[in-house]
């Protein structure tokens, strides 16, 4: 009968030590909650995202106005107001004081800023040698 008891005890002992096998020996590390980013907290407004300096930028640039011209000559500035006109662009003549003198400038309004583009500023070039163009604040020059 001892001779069983200590059968009953080894069996005992290799069974729990198969047991263990499966067991972790520690438990495992968990971060806190406060430590973790979840995934929907880098969401951010479209107002802190900067789009708002875009608009802002975008506004500014609506607030300027294209001025083409640049010549001495008030018949050359007159032919090239009348093309203008002849394709439904609103232009204002200007005179302005730089530092190569006096010149006559055509100030183009925002809302037609839009119809002048790179090609008929090339197309104009050739028909006007002297035509320069620059963007600035509408109320640069004073006509």
């Amino acid at each position: 009968m001892p001779w069983a008891f200590l059968l009953l005890l080894m069996l005992n002992g290799l069974y729990f030590v198969w047991h263990q096998q499966d067991a972790p020996l520690r438990p495992k590390e968990v971060e806190p909650l406060l430590t973790h980013r979840a995934y929907g907290q880098d969401i951010r407004l479209l107002s802190e995202s900067g789009l708002d300096r875009a608009n802002a930028r975008i506004a500014a640039d609506q607030e300027k106005c294209l001025y083409l011209g640049g010549t001495p000559k008030q018949a050359e500035i007159t032919l090239l107001e009348q093309r203008l006109v002849a394709l439904d662009i609103d232009t204002h003549l200007s005179e302005r004081l730089d530092h190569q003198g006096g010149g006559y400038w055509l100030k183009i309004a925002p809302a037609s800023r839009r119809l002048v583009s790179d090609v008929l500023i090339a197309e104009l070039r050739r028909d006007f040698p002297t035509l320069k163009n620059e963007i600035m604040s509408c109320e640069a020059l004073q006509p």
